[in-house]
């Protein structure tokens, strides 16, 4: 039997399943998605049913093998990423969920979270976890789940309930229940992993009221989880690779040295910086986060998070209307010279890092009467580059190591003029990679390594490929008045 050499990778994330098959080249041979319900029970609450994606997982991979006219015995290994910090509770016996899922989205959680900062508790959870005290992260969610569902906590005390972030979820469904455990990336996101220890934390538990006994065990991001139950696609098969998300694409656009850095732009933006194997806890409300472990050796990330980036350009479309296709932004940006002294500030649901305040609003200003739409479009694409500038002062402000390339991924990415004017305004080149799937692909390139399809992250360097590199082209005045010009409408922003 000839050796495999395919991975397939499953990308679970917040509204759809997907799941791409690559080649030992790292190029995607197939894809499968399905999108599935989102349920919002009350005002600020956000749920999903851990059956739907269980169900459109399986369909996923069967489709794309189906597709791809493979045998699943030519799959050499299965790599998982997911949707970080949304928080799953089940019964080991059954395997059944005791409660939806609840999502990263969700704020049911921000009187308790309130409480807990108020009680002086976020710096000992900074310093252990590298984050801030939010609903955004798993504990006080899955505490949560333990205390409104009926005996819950009881069961949790005794072992008999099991918990996780997706990716535990679906490992535990493929291994038809015989394997619980995570990795570094998604245990870092719950406030119960002490990042620097690299295990869970008592002092952390206790604080979030989390049994132990509930918890995963934490591997290498790229291991032996355990193995696909052969009734799923006909063949058993390593599963050998789990990240969250963000890490993913950090691994899948080969950031493996300090100071290289990725920017995923979706409806918002996630940006990561590899800073080597000594944590910096950020004094600029950055995150500190795992960005991935291999063979015990923990590298680490500096994270900071934009909310509004392509859910900008959707309200040009769906809110305003001057706009029918994302893609028109591109050409009615390049209609005008520049943005006329229109600024948008998009914080429609409040402003991510590096000023994390939820409570202030959008803002558009300097708007004049000879101000178009197309300026308004500039603006709002302007201000997709501007945020990320925010995010990389703030990563030099934590004393990141030196900048080189910025290389970026996300429906946003494929827009030319976004991307040269990313590297004008930030003063460094920006990077698109061939292959856009960069999250599915870092599952992919961890699953390959886990398997021994890869040998090392030298092979996966020359694995990644370069689509087009943009280099800066302002005039240093101009791109300081730019900035100051931002700087000033977000400072309106936040009176």
């Amino acid at each position: 039997m000839p050796q495999p050499t395919h991975i397939l990778a499953i990308d679970q994330g917040t509204t759809s399943t997907r799941c791409i098959l690559f080649d030992s080249a790292a190029r995607p041979l197939a894809v499968a998605q399905r999108e599935f319900a989102q349920h919002y029970p009350e005002l600020g609450w956000v749920e999903h049913d851990p059956e739907d994606i269980w169900s459109d997982t399986v369909a996923t991979m069967r489709e794309v093998v189906a597709t791809a006219g493979i045998d699943a015995s030519a799959i050499a290994g299965i790599g998982i990423t997911n949707q970080r910090e949304t928080v799953v509770v089940w019964d080991r016996a059954t395997g059944r969920p005791i409660h939806r899922a609840i999502v990263w989205q969700d704020r049911r959680t921000s009187e308790l979270c309130g409480q807990l900062k108020a009680d002086g508790a976020e710096a000992m959870v900074t310093q252990k976890t590298g984050l801030l005290i939010d609903p955004y992260f798993s504990a006080t969610k899955l505490a949560w789940i333990l205390d409104n569902v009926p005996g819950a906590r009881a069961a949790a005390e005794r072992g008999e309930l099991a918990c996780g972030t997706i990716d535990t979820f679906l490992l535990s469904r493929l291994t038809r229940g015989r394997v619980h455990a995570t990795d570094p990336t998604n245990a870092g996101r719950t406030l119960l992993f002490d990042i620097m220890a690299q295990q869970w934390d008592e002092e952390l538990l206790r604080l979030f009221r989390v049994p132990p006994a509930i918890l995963p065990e934490v591997r290498d991001n790229a291991c032996l989880f355990g193995e696909c139950d052969p009734d799923i696609l006909g063949h058993a098969i390593p599963i050998a690779g789990m990240a969250g998300d963000q890490q993913a694409a950090l691994f899948g656009q080969g950031c493996f040295r300090p100071g290289m850095a990725k920017s995923t732009y979706g409806t918002g933006c996630f940006a990561l910086m590899n800073i080597g194997t000594t944590p910096v806890l950020s004094s600029n409300r950055l995150l500190t986060t795992p960005a991935y472990r291999l063979a015990g050796v923990t590298t680490y990330a500096l994270e900071g998070s934009i909310f509004v980036a392509g859910a900008a350009v959707k309200w040009l479309r769906d809110g305003l209307k001057i706009i029918t296709r994302a893609s028109e932004t591109h050409d009615m940006a390049t209609r005008v010279p520049d943005s006329h002294g229109v600024y948008m500030v998009p914080a429609f649901v409040g402003l991510g890092a590096p000023y994390w305040n939820p409570d202030v609003r959008g803002l558009i200003c300097g708007l004049t009467l000879d101000a178009t739409d197309a300026h308004l479009a500039r603006a709002a694409l302007e201000s997709v580059a501007f945020q990320t500038k925010d995010l990389v002062d703030a990563m030099r402000a934590d004393s990141a190591p030196g900048q080189g390339a910025l290389r970026v991924d996300g429906g946003m990415a494929a827009n030319d003029w976004l991307c040269q004017f990313l590297a004008d305004i930030l003063a460094a080149p920006v990077e698109r990679p061939s292959t856009v799937e960069t999250t599915a692909l870092g599952a992919a390139f961890l699953a390959g390594l886990g398997t021994g399809l890869w040998t090392g992250l030298d092979q996966l360097e020359q694995v990644w490929s370069l689509n087009r590199r943009f280099e800066s082209k302002m005039d240093p005045a101009l791109r300081t008045t730019m900035i100051g010009g931002w700087r000033k409408a977000v400072e309106r922003t936040l009176l």
